[in-house]
Order: C-alpha cells, then sequence, then structure tokens
C-alpha cells in the first residue's frame, strides 16, 4: 500500500472523530498544527474536500521544510481537483512538482495538473487559451515521465483538445463563409463604396486548419468547405482574377475526390467541378 492511500485508510478508520460541526470549528481554532493536520487528513479521507482544503491552506506554510511537506501540498491540490476547481488545483499541482522535481507525488502532480486544465477547457466557440495550457501541460508530461501508465490517458486527452482546437477553426471558417460578400462604408456614394467578401479569410483558415492538425475527423467537413470557398471566391471576382481563381477551384476539386472518393458531397462537389470547368472552357474558346 503507498503512502497517500496508507494515511487514508488510517484517516476512514479514525474519521468519526471528526465529524460534527462542534469538532471541525474547534479544529480551525487550534494552534496545535500535528492534531490539525490530522484533522485535515480525515476530513479528506472521508471526501470533505471543502473542510479538508481550507485546513491545509493553512497548514502547507507551516509545514514546509517538514516531513509532511510534500503529503500535505499535494493532498491540497487533490482536495481542489475533487471539488472540480481545476484552476486551483492545478496551480498547487505545478507548485509541487516546481517545489519538488523528484518528490513522491511528482508524477501525479505532472498528470493531474494537465487534467485538470483539461477537464476546465472550455466548449470550442469560446477563446482556446487555455486549451493550449492544457496541452502544454499534458505533452511535458509525457516527456517527463514517457514509461508512465498514464501516457495514454494523456495522449487521448491531446487528441481531445486537438480536436476542440479544430472545431473552433472550423467554425470560424465558416462563419467567414457565411458572412459571405460586403460593402464596404455606407457613408459612401454607391460608386465610391469598396466591395469584398470573406471568403479568402474562410481558405486562410481552412488551409491552416488542415495543415495543423491533418489527421482530424473533421478534415472532410473542413475540406468541403475549402472547396464551397474557392468556388464562391472565384464567382464573384473581378474579371481578371476569375479564370485563376477557377482554376483554383479545378485543383481543390481533383484534391478533395482523391482524398474523399466516397464523399456524401460528391454530388455536390461534381456540380462545382463542372461549373469551374464551364467558365474556363467558355473563356478560353
Amino acid at each position: 500500500m503507498n503512502k497517500m492511500k496508507k494515511y487514508i485508510a488510517i484517516a476512514l478508520l479514525s474519521g468519526a472523530f471528526f465529524t460534527s460541526c462542534g469538532e471541525y470549528n474547534k479544529v480551525l481554532k487550534s494552534t496545535d498544527y500535528e492534531y490539525k493536520y490530522e484533522a485535515a487528513k480525515s476530513y479528506f479521507g472521508k471526501g470533505q474536500y471543502t473542510k479538508a482544503s481550507a485546513l491545509l491552506e493553512e497548514l502547507i506554510t507551516i509545514l514546509k521544510g517538514t516531513q509532511d511537506a510534500q503529503e500535505s501540498l499535494y493532498m491540497l491540490a487533490m482536495a481542489y481537483y475533487n471539488q472540480g476547481d481545476y484552476i486551483s488545483a492545478s496551480h498547487y499541482f505545478t507548485t509541487y512538482y516546481n517545489t519538488y522535481p523528484n518528490g513522491t507525488y511528482t508524477e501525479l502532480a505532472r498528470f493531474h495538473s494537465g487534467k485538470a486544465l483539461f477537464l476546465d477547457t472550455p466548449e470550442p466557440r469560446l477563446d482556446q487559451s487555455s486549451t493550449y495550457s492544457a496541452m502544454t501541460e499534458l505533452q511535458m508530461f509525457m516527456e517527463y515521465f514517457p514509461n508512465s501508465k498514464r501516457k495514454t490517458e494523456a495522449q487521448l486527452m491531446i487528441f481531445g483538445l486537438q480536436d476542440k482546437l479544430v472545431m473552433k477553426d472550423y467554425l470560424t471558417a465558416k462563419l467567414y463563409y457565411d458572412l459571405g460578400t460586403y460593402t464596404g462604408n455606407a457613408s459612401y456614394t454607391a460608386d465610391m463604396r469598396i466591395n469584398g467578401n470573406n471568403y479568402l479569410a474562410c481558405i486562410t483558415t481552412a488551409q491552416n486548419a488542415l495543415k495543423d492538425y491533418p489527421y482530424t475527423g473533421m478534415r472532410e467537413e473542413i475540406s468541403i468547405l475549402l472547396l464551397r470557398a474557392k468556388h464562391k471566391l472565384g464567382s464573384e471576382s473581378v474579371l481578371e482574377k476569375k479564370e485563376e481563381r477557377m482554376r483554383e477551384t479545378i485543383d481543390e476539386y481533383y484534391a478533395f475526390k482523391n482524398e474523399f472518393p466516397e464523399s456524401k458531397y460528391m454530388k455536390e462537389v461534381e456540380d462545382i467541378y463542372k461549373d469551374a470547368s464551364k467558365y474556363v472552357k467558355e473563356l478560353n474558346e
């Protein structure tokens, strides 16, 4: 039995002593830090993480430099983790492995720091800064512990985070596509307005997503959006750019067809090809 499991078992056996609200208040006021630490372990062992974390917040400074320093800091991080306060948990896990790079719980601290950030990441439409932080933390865990039994779980979390970033890029590209064309400053007279479109931004975003995440499961969805955007860009271009962009659409058609020969979008893809080919043919007759 490892050290953490051992003290939890002891705490569970003695936990009945720290059950009442009155007893907890007594613990809070106590200046007997050994007694207070045993109480914190008891609360942790019984799953009363709010009480445990409140005591441990005070104790980690007092216990610094003692034989209980590592255990108390790791236990505080786990108490927050088990409460679902993942930001605080990751902070204390990070504090642990920076303070004790070769500590008893360093592997666990690095893993749970990354997992805590993973669990705190937002849905794809929101800012993904924390997603990048979670990926970095999990990648660092695998670099430090390449043979860890938790490596597979860490890798799966990274894949999940990458999927979230791909979805973010896809939604951004689709937004550009849906916005389509626009007209410049409406305060200008009609002949002075500057016309434009968002298709080029869609194309750039989609291409970057395919480049950055070549193995994404959303590759087909991004690729059809890219083809649609190139066709729209060509269709709505000024005359001097239209042929070039229609030829780029045809090139994109072949790339899509080669990669997704059984695509559910094939009828639409063929229609795009026919339209682009017809224009190029008529222009060169």
